[in-house]
């Protein structure tokens, strides 16, 4: 956590200017928004429907195209 204390006579912008910095320099903005989008990653059963999902229906609409009908 980074911390910023005002100095004595100190204005509010440039204390804002600091802390700005600090966050700036220890990468936190960085690594939030890298994390931002990240997914967790599919359980195998998940994946393995998935794909026989895909199949059945490549097959259907090859099936389809060879009749005309897609």
């Amino acid at each position: 956590m980074i911390e910023v204390r005002k100095k004595e006579g100190e204005t509010t912008s440039s204390l804002f200017y600091r802390f700005s910095k600090r966050v700036k320099q220890s990468g936190v903005l960085r690594e939030a928004r890298k994390r931002r989008f990240t997914t967790r990653a599919v359980n195998r059963n998940k994946r393995r429907l998935s794909a026989q999902y895909r199949t059945a229906k490549r097959l259907e609409m090859d099936r389809l195209r060879r009749l005309g009908r897609a």
